[in-house]
């Protein structure tokens, strides 16, 4: 007996097509959050690259408020390496003096800011985590309430060939299917997006510890 997805939509239960709604609407949101995460991060790694090409001459010259003007620009306002930037150098031009040093502090600072624009990049990932990690057990659970259902109606009505439970078990595990595809897609493109942010703080960090460099040079005191 062969039936079309249709027609197992059709004879599925209602619990059932609770269960296989909720997949699709997990795979919906685990999309949207793809692409969203990677628009950001193609956003930010070119805005990031464009600011570094004109921030390495003003750094080489310690043009520092020349640098923070930069910042301050509308193209650069909410990219994350000018932010980070921005923030480094107010924190060590308010700093002056102040104990325990000027760069000393915007070390720590800085430190502090590159964790909060690494969450800020990672927004809506625990999405794309949660969805791996729980949808094939959701599907699991449609299949269960499938299967009941099936063996249900098959006592019912007094019996049953082979024909009947074949539809039911094919009712029950089409809810499997759908939450086994939608977890291996959210896993793998999870681990895809996370590499791709690693390497974007990797850069981040080896940007901040050459702004840093440059103004412990500035500041004429080494640690």
């Amino acid at each position: 007996m062969e039936l079309s997805l249709l027609e197992i939509w059709e004879t599925m239960g209602i619990l059932s097509k609770i269960v296989a709604l909720g997949l699709v609407f997990m795979g919906l949101a685990s999309s949207y959050v793809i692409v969203e995460r990677l628009l950001v991060l193609q956003n930010a790694m070119r805005q990031s690259g464009e600011f570094a090409q004109k921030a390495r001459p003003l750094l080489e010259d310690r043009a520092i408020k020349d640098l923070l003007e930069l910042t301050k620009t509308n193209a650069y306002k909410v990219a994350p390496l000018p932010r980070l930037f921005r923030f480094a150098l107010e924190t060590y031009l308010a700093a002056d003096d102040k104990p325990p040093g000027a760069v000393e502090l915007t070390k720590r600072e800085v430190h502090r800011k590159l964790e909060v624009l690494a969450a800020e990049a990672r927004k809506g990932m625990g999405i794309l985590a949660s969805t791996g990690s729980t949808a094939p057990f959701i599907g699991l659970f449609g299949t269960v309430v499938g299967i009941i259902t099936a063996f249900q109606g098959i006592a019912a009505s007094g019996g049953g060939g082979i024909g009947a439970v074949s539809a039911g078990i094919a009712e029950a595990l089409i809810v499997t299917a759908v939450g086994l595809v939608v977890a291996i897609a959210a896993v793998l493109l999870y681990n895809y997006l996370s590499a791709r942010f690693e390497r974007f703080d990797m850069m981040m960090q080896h940007a901040s510890s050459e702004l840093l460099d440059h103004l412990e040079g500035a500041d004429g005191r080494s640690d």
